[in-house]
């Protein structure tokens, strides 16, 4: 996860660099986030499907490869062209990091602890953002900003030989040309004066051809008699002898021995109407997109905002960057274990809220400069624990076999809201307006808690979810 994102944080936290040496303008970088989670908005739902069928050490490995072949494109950049094209590419590990996460957590995990292990486990972007902050960005003042993203793309590959070397295989799947093994006979019976008695129903034929040495029995249900004594004498053969045996039960006299049809098949079970509607998948991708659009803009503009607006040098507004990381761990960790279902549809809307806060903070900080601390801390709090909380509803409201399908789609509105917010955050940007920048972000955050808590009315009145 910290992998899958690094290359946001680096270029937020690298933003003043790549303003002065590299000729990147403040549009220009919001567009790298766009280009990025573009990509991944787009990938994401192929992305689930491709989890579902391949399993999630395949693509772990394959989102680590790509992250480092991504990093280190970005660090050769001669110019914004192949920047851009570098960030591109890095939207396939963002499409693949969540489907592939939530599977191995159903998979290998007790449904008790998902909400810790799911937290802890989105708490790795933050971790990437801490490394982007202050060890990489303390490590560009040293090799310069290249050397930095060197570093973590060098990272990223021992990673990807580390999850190839370690993780357990995935499932096979079977083949469509391995034959299917028959099921056993049905045995049915029925309640009689007797002890009961039934029939056996032959199992479903396998295509093929049928060995010499097995016989094959006209059609029609095998009788099983009744427990009872054995008859003096068996009839032999009659006029017909040698002869196929006919179809149809034996005669018998006793009720206790009479012969019952198989019933026939059960019918599949069908998925309603109403529990698609239900699905929260819709609403949480609503969530998402509107949240991620005040977080990226954060995540890109932060640390600009404190070198710029706020005089800091790049190593301290770097390090902006890393305060947000961490808070944005312990955040995602606490709120995701605090995700009971009773309590989980409640929390989006909450966090919502006291991301809303600390955007006001973030304008307010234009006039008082420190309060630019406690709003970092605030965002990692609040606004990027959101995300975590509904990646846990996700797994908690999947249907079996869908969980990688809907983890996409989330994350897909995720990642369309990190397109989309950066630009419009860096056309005020360029103007020096960061106070109407911050507000936007507060607006933004304002209609993805508004969304939440509709949601959350609506899934409570409706009975389909835990009332809280």
């Amino acid at each position: 996860m910290a992998f899958s994102m690094m290359q946001l944080f680096l270029i937020g936290a690298l933003g003043p660099r790549l303003v002065e040496r590299l000729g990147v303008s403040e549009t220009l970088l919001g567009l790298t986030t766009t280009v990025g989670f573009g990509t991944a908005a787009v990938l994401s739902p192929v992305g689930g499907r491709v989890v579902d069928r391949t399993g999630p050490r395949r693509a772990l490995v394959v989102l680590l490869a790509v992250s480092a072949l991504a990093l280190g494109l970005i660090g050769a950049a001669p110019g914004p062209g192949l920047l851009l094209a570098a960030v591109a590419l890095g939207g396939l590990p963002q499409a693949l990091a969540n489907p592939a996460t939530n599977k191995a957590i159903l998979a290998a995990v007790p449904a008790p602890r998902r909400g810790t292990v799911t937290g802890t486990k989105q708490s790795g972007v933050q971790l990437g953002a801490f490394a982007a902050g202050l060890p990489l960005a303390a490590a560009a003042g040293l090799v310069g900003w290249r050397g930095a993203v060197w570093l973590a793309a060098a990272a990223a590959l021992l990673a990807a030989v580390w999850a190839w070397r370690a993780l357990p295989p995935d499932a096979t799947r079977p083949s469509p040309s391995q034959p299917s093994q028959p099921s056993p006979p049905v045995v049915r019976t029925t309640a009689g004066p007797a002890a009961g008695a039934g029939t056996v129903t032959p199992p479903v034929p396998v295509p093929g051809p049928v060995p010499d040495s097995v016989p094959v029995l006209a059609p029609g249900p095998v009788p099983v008699l009744a427990p009872g004594p054995v008859p003096d004498s068996v009839p032999g053969p009659g006029p017909e002898a040698g002869s196929p045996p006919k179809a149809g039960p034996i005669p018998s006299a006793d009720p206790a021995r009479r012969t019952v049809p198989a019933a026939p098949p059960a019918p599949s079970p069908t998925v309603s109407p109403a529990a698609v509607s239900g699905s929260p998948v819709p609403w949480l991708a609503a969530f998402s997109l509107f949240l991620g659009a005040g977080i990226a803009s954060v995540n890109t503009y932060l640390a600009l905002f404190g070198a710029q607006r706020l005089g800091l040098g790049p190593t301290v507004a770097g390090i902006l960057v890393a305060v947000l990381g961490l808070a944005g761990i312990g955040g995602r960790v606490g709120w995701a274990r605090a995700a009971n279902p009773g309590r989980a549809p409640w929390l989006p809307g909450g966090l919502a809220g006291g991301a809303v806060l600390a955007a006001v903070l973030l304008a307010a900080a234009v006039r008082v400069e420190p309060l630019v601390w406690p709003a970092a801390v605030a965002v990692g709090v609040f606004a990027v624990s959101g995300n975590a909380v509904s990646m846990v509803l996700v797994m908690q409201r999947s249907a079996p076999g869908r969980a990688g399908q809907d983890s996409a789609l989330v994350a897909a509105g995720f990642f369309a809201g990190f397109a989309v917010g950066p630009p419009l955050f860096g056309l005020l940007a360029e103007r020096a307006r960061y106070g109407q920048g911050w507000l936007l972000v507060a607006v933004e955050f304002a209609v993805a808690g508004a969304v939440a808590l509709v949601w959350a009315l609506r899934d409570r009145r409706t009975g389909r979810g835990p009332a809280a």
